[in-house]
């Protein structure tokens, strides 16, 4: 695991898109075609905006994320579907392939359907972040170590509720969705590279409990430290409860 800190914000995700999009361009190089997965969320922005920036052949790219909402429709202003289309989708010419996670209908058929895809796409770089609450992806504490299912169905806790409220995606707190299909931690970790941008003051505690304590299931994001090609992306802000860690520029 390597741990890189930057200023503020916009040189994070400049750096963990710089980055990302050289681990895709090689493994265009090397096979031909890049199956890559997408975080979503204010802590993406600058780094997704980096990405779109890059020099890729995009038509060579398999694109799956990480999360979706159940009964949430597509045109709500939180859906992770409407943000990647409009984020991202619509930004680039000739996609290889987006295979979108689609929460309004059988939540078990769906995890069926995008399950059986990504096993058949081993995934070169994974582009992540870590929750308030030290969640990867939507698996909230205590995580499920152990499935191998690529794709689950999550109840979603609290904190990670009040996350989705504070940054504005949703009127009221009630309004947040109890439940989501999630990819799975194991999923996660079975890809080659894994690059996880975490900005803001408000994650310190969580990169804190995830970097610097033990793994558990009750920090999910602290899986991260057994993965032997992962690079963490810092800003000052939350990187400032870290206490022994060694930065790279």
């Amino acid at each position: 695991m390597k741990i890189v800190r930057k200023e503020n914000p916009k040189e994070l995700g400049t750096a963990a898109g710089k980055a990302a999009a050289q681990l895709i361009r090689e493994a265009i190089n090397e096979k031909g075609v890049a199956n890559i997965i997408l975080a979503t969320g204010t802590s993406q922005f600058e780094t997704l905006r980096q990405l779109l920036e890059e020099d890729i052949d995009w038509s060579k790219v398999n694109v799956f994320h990480l999360d979706e909402y159940i009964d949430l429709p597509v045109t709500h202003p939180a859906s992770f579907r409407k943000y990647l289309k409009e984020r991202f989708v619509a930004k680039v010419d000739s996609l290889g392939s987006i295979t979108l996670i689609n929460g309004e209908g059988d939540p078990e058929e769906e995890v069926k359907r995008i399950s059986e895809i990504i096993t058949n796409h081993p995934i070169d770089v994974a582009m992540v972040g870590i929750g308030e609450n030290g969640h990867l992806a939507f698996n909230d504490p205590p995580a499920n170590f152990d499935t191998e299912q690529p794709y689950l169905v999550v109840d979603l806790d609290g904190p990670c509720r009040m996350q989705q409220f504070n940054e504005g995606w949703f009127k009221n707190f009630e309004d947040v969705p109890t439940q989501a299909i999630s990819m799975s931690i194991r999923q996660i970790m079975k890809s080659k590279h894994i690059i996880c941008s975490v900005p803001d003051q408000r994650k310190a505690q969580a990169v804190k409990d995830c970097l610097e304590k033990d793994v558990t299931n009750l920090h999910p994001a602290s899986i991260l430290q057994e993965h032997s090609n992962c690079s963490i992306y810092l800003d000052n802000e939350s990187a400032s409860l870290l206490e022994n860690q060694t930065f790279s520029n």
